[in-house]
């Protein structure tokens, strides 16, 4: 039995010398990836690739999203020959010619047939007078000369007078007359036929200034032109046809007057016959082709895009996007942008140098801030890259939100949670430089992303809830909005557009916050980082630990408190983090429930177990509480400034009481 125990010793021995080489060996090499200049070496190349990759590989013209009437920021050149069918071009043609297209008219011939039907009922009324006034007196005659104008004028829209009709009564006999009439009802036919216009009408309206020739559409459907004549032109071309008939003046008057009251315009427009002569034009019309030479300026940084422009920028990303393979001017620049991403991460460096030492000295935290930094305008490019899908390339409206899909204010907050609000404003600045650069080195992106970003750092400054995370996230969101609302009213955007600028904005900040609640933890765990969130979660009396302190060790459980109260208003004092300090000192003692009777504050009764040991066991008794506190801590997964405070809070001096009492 005894020789089982010793080789029970000598095997434990075995093991914990094992384990304790394997954590040295573990711990050594920790330390070398901690502070390892050749790792920062590594750190600072692999992030200046990393940004190279992100921010200027690929990016071409292409995912540059300039609006119209927009005040553009960049130039762009194009690299390559190409061809596109101008739809506005083409429009434009389109609109000149059916200007040009003379409209379509119908001559009617109605009024012209009612009134030589009136006409010729009037001189039928002629002739039997012509038999009867030889019966009659003078009055009588006068009598019926007036009723027979009456008639007539009661048969239609006629004004003749009984003057005019007594006078032509006064040429000649019934069948001169008569001869006269067939003339005058042919002189106006013509008139009819050739097509007579109101110059106050919708057919004077758009009739040419100087030119009477038009379309008009016989009763074949065929069209012709024709030289048509102004109602006043009529009447003139009337009187002067009849005066050519040797006929006495006072007979030319009054015949004029006569037939003067069936001259009417008839050209009528036909819509019809219009809309089918401008079809047959647009048919024959080809589409305006704009061939665009490799050096040739697209925009101009400075000036509002014209519609033009913005046609001819949307075919050139057209034609980039479906050859991918051709190479731009953009990669031959490569070169200056790597110098440009090493120039801003060595100011980088240098300012965590002067302003976060303990950063600068840490490889983790150099780490963390590299990654979050990477994974930012990771997610900044891929929202950039959403320009290629078809509802952003259709659609200007929805392109324009691309900007303010990007989720610019993620790595400052982290950081800000994370390392400290210095580190995570130069981060800012990074982002949105780095931000404006991929949407085309817009400063408006650039100073708004730094807007945004800044805000977000000021509200996580002492964050210990996480809803103080979303809701710093929908703080700046809000900036975003309304800066779309007021940039877009500067650039004369339509009120759609800036309508989803704003809540474009808004739902990525928010989105945004709600993200990082959930990473946070992730992140935390992976660089070892304790926030002050999950510290103030610690300080729930009902946390599992200190719920056993209470009721197996209710003395060190209430030292526990006191060391609590104290540490955090020195820590308020002299600058720390009075959180931290007020947690480690909760749990720093939690070693000493494994045997709480051996010390002095759970002890009743005046009864001291030491009284009865070797002062050599009571003094790794007391040694022991500090191992077993860091493993109860690593059992329940509590941080790693909590376990070094527990593992560091007596030091390595001597235990002087049991020394002397040995």
């Amino acid at each position: 039995m005894k020789q089982l125990q010793a080789l029970s010793k000598i095997s434990n021995k075995l093991v914990r010398r094992r384990r304790k080489r394997k954590t040295e060996s573990t711990s050594s090499f920790v330390q070398f990836l901690e502070t390892s200049k050749s790792v920062s070496l590594s750190l600072f190349v692999l992030t200046v690739v990393s940004i190279v990759f992100i921010s200027f590989v690929g990016v071409n013209p292409a995912g540059f999203q300039i609006l119209l009437n927009q005040r553009a920021s960049v130039r762009i050149i194009a690299d390559q020959e190409f061809s596109y069918e101008s739809k506005l071009l083409t429009e434009r043609k389109q609109t000149e010619v059916l200007n040009q297209v003379p409209p379509v008219y119908r001559i009617g011939m109605e009024a012209y047939e009612q009134f030589e039907q009136h006409l010729k009922t009037l001189f039928t009324d002629l002739r039997a007078f012509d038999k009867a006034r030889s019966k009659q007196s003078a009055e009588e005659q006068s009598a019926s000369i007036d009723e027979i104008a009456q008639k007539f004028n009661l048969a239609g829209p006629y004004r003749l007078g009984s003057n005019d009709l007594a006078t032509l009564l006064e040429y000649g006999d019934i069948n001169s007359r008569e001869k006269l009439t067939d003339t005058g009802l042919f002189i106006l036919k013509e008139i009819y036929r050739s097509g007579v216009y109101d110059e106050d009408s919708s057919v004077g309206a758009v009739m040419p200034d100087s030119v009477s020739l038009i379309n008009i559409k016989k009763k074949s459907g065929a069209l012709s032109q024709s030289r048509v004549q102004s109602f006043e032109d009529a009447q003139t071309f009337l009187r002067i046809n009849l005066a050519a008939e040797n006929i006495p003046p006072a007979i030319v008057t009054a015949f004029f007057r006569l037939l003067r009251n069936g001259l009417s315009a008839n050209l009528f427009f036909d819509q019809e016959a219009s809309d089918a002569l401008k079809a047959k034009m647009l048919e024959t019309l080809q589409p305006e082709i704009v061939r665009v030479e490799a050096g040739r300026s697209i925009i101009e940084p400075g000036t509002r895009v014209s519609p033009e422009q913005f046609e001819m920028l949307k075919a050139y990303q057209d034609y980039l996007n479906n050859n991918k393979g051709l190479a731009t001017r953009d990669d031959l620049e490569m070169y200056g942008r790597i110098l440009l991403v090493i120039a801003m991460i060595i100011a980088a460096v240098f300012y965590i140098r002067m302003e976060d030492l303990l950063t600068f000295q840490s490889n983790r935290r150099l780490s963390l801030l590299a990654l979050v930094l990477v994974l930012n305008l990771s997610l900044v490019r891929l929202a950039f890259e959403l320009s290629s899908l078809p509802i952003f390339i259709s659609d200007p409206s929805w392109s324009a939100i691309l900007p303010y899909l990007a989720p610019v204010i993620l790595a400052p907050i982290i950081i800000t949670i994370l390392i400290g609000t210095s580190p995570a404003l130069f981060a800012s600045l990074l982002i949105s430089l780095f931000t404006g650069v991929i949407y085309g080195n817009r400063l408006d992106i650039l100073v708004l992303s730094f807007l945004a970003s800044t805000i977000a750092v000021y509200g996580c400054r002492h964050v210990r809830s996480r809803k103080k995370i979303v809701r710093a996230g929908g703080f700046a969101g809000l900036s975003l909005a309304l800066f779309a609302l007021f940039l877009g009213y500067a650039n004369q955007l339509p009120i759609l557009t800036i309508v989803k600028q704003m809540i474009a904005g808004q739902m990525t900040g928010l989105i945004t916050g709600m993200f990082i609640v959930v990473l946070l933890p992730f992140m935390e765990s992976l660089f070892r980082q304790t926030t002050d969130i999950t510290l103030l979660e610690l300080t729930d009396y009902n946390h599992p630990l200190l719920r056993k302190m209470q009721m197996e060790a209710p003395g060190t459980y209430h030292h526990s408190l006191m060391v609590a109260n104290l540490s955090e208003n020195a820590a308020h004092i002299i600058g720390a983090n009075p959180l931290n300090c007020r947690v480690c000192s909760m749990f720093h003692d939690i070693g000493k429930m494994i045997k709480p009777e051996y010390f002095a504050e759970n002890q009743r009764d005046g009864v001291n177990p030491h009284d009865e040991k070797n002062p050599s066991f009571s003094a790794l008794i007391i040694k022991c509480h500090v191992k077993e506190g860091v493993d109860m801590a690593l059992k329940y997964k509590l941080p790693r400034p909590i376990i070094n405070v527990i593992r560091q809070h007596h030091g390595t001096s001597l235990i002087w009481y049991f020394f002397h009492r040995a």
